[in-house]
């Protein structure tokens, strides 16, 4: 245990070092806070508390980006080399890459919150226990996916072009940047395919409705399932050198990683609950009442 500490501390000294973690891990974040808390919302401390949720989500999914390219730069610069030779496994070197991504990304998060309360004026986040549950199962996930991101890339190019395709679909089809209500109903029936929707709700239902993390099973059941997959996934496909090239064949491991959220995808188009949820909340903030605390059966909606 004392020598994973330590290889996690060198894996955040690493990263810090790293330009592209800083961007995604720091100033992205907090670019998006002030959009969505001063533009979107107008300051309103209702509205905030209202985006709070993806505004979070956001810097939760970033994880991944930065993730995937601090260990393909690694591996390129031949430092994973260094580590190889030392008594370090696979899974050590992954877990810590995960655990360092955490302790980096939760000050950032933190900070937001204390921006939301002291310039915006949010009085309360909801239930707190589930607001910090999502958060860490989020990184873990978001940051297991990035890990297999950076196994099956070869190159920075390919790890870029990658992450932007994934990143697009992740915050545009997910409710993160547009309710999930207002997207047209072919990007609606795509989205439920997506675990970001399910980070994106959970934590918008634990901070804005203040909902249990009894109520939001589905959502943490479902993201820590597909991290265990995909760290599994990317324990066996990873690389320390940075000439070992993996097979095509073996890529389809990666693509395996999708089947939990595939088969859950079809499940919500046949029930239509997320959608329901982000209608319901949706109308809630549209007309002003203390919101309250969600369930699983969303809250009768007045519209005809």
């Amino acid at each position: 245990m004392r020598h994973f500490f330590t290889l996690t501390g060198m894996r955040m000294r690493l990263t810090l070092r790293n330009k592209l973690f800083l961007f995604f891990g720091l100033i992205m974040p907090f670019g998006f806070f002030f959009l969505f808390a001063g533009v979107f919302a107008k300051g309103d401390p209702a509205a905030v508390r209202f985006l709070l949720g993806p505004v979070i989500s956001l810097a939760v999914m970033g994880a991944f980006w930065g993730l995937s390219v601090a260990l393909v730069t690694f591996r390129e610069q031949g430092i994973l080399r260094r580590f190889h030779v030392t008594p370090v496994t696979s899974a050590d070197m992954l877990a810590s890459s995960i655990v360092a991504n955490y302790l980096l990304i939760l000050p950032t998060i933190a900070i937001e919150l204390l921006l939301a309360k002291f310039i915006f004026h949010v009085s309360g986040f909801g239930d707190l226990l589930s607001l910090f549950i999502m958060i860490t199962i989020g990184v873990i996930s978001f940051g297991s996916m990035g890990l297999v991101i950076a196994s099956v890339t070869n190159t920075m190019q390919e790890t870029q072009v990658l992450n932007q395709l994934l990143w697009f679909a992740l915050i545009f089809l997910s409710g993160a940047t547009v309710p999930l209500s207002d997207l047209p109903k072919a990007a609606q029936a795509f989205g439920v395919f997506l675990p970001a929707t399910y980070l994106v709700w959970g934590l918008q239902a634990a901070i804005f409705f203040s909902t249990p993390i009894w109520h939001l099973w589905k959502e943490a059941l479902s993201l820590f399932g597909w991290a265990i997959l995909t760290f599994f996934v990317a324990s066996q496909l990873f690389r320390w050198e940075p000439e070992s090239k993996i097979p095509r064949k073996a890529k389809l491991w990666a693509a395996a990683t999708a089947l939990p959220f595939f088969l859950l995808g079809i499940w919500e188009n046949h029930t239509g609950t997320i959608l329901l949820q982000s209608k319901a909340a949706l109308h809630a903030i549209n007309n002003p009442a203390k919101p309250k605390p969600q369930t699983d059966t969303p809250p009768p909606s007045n519209e005809k």
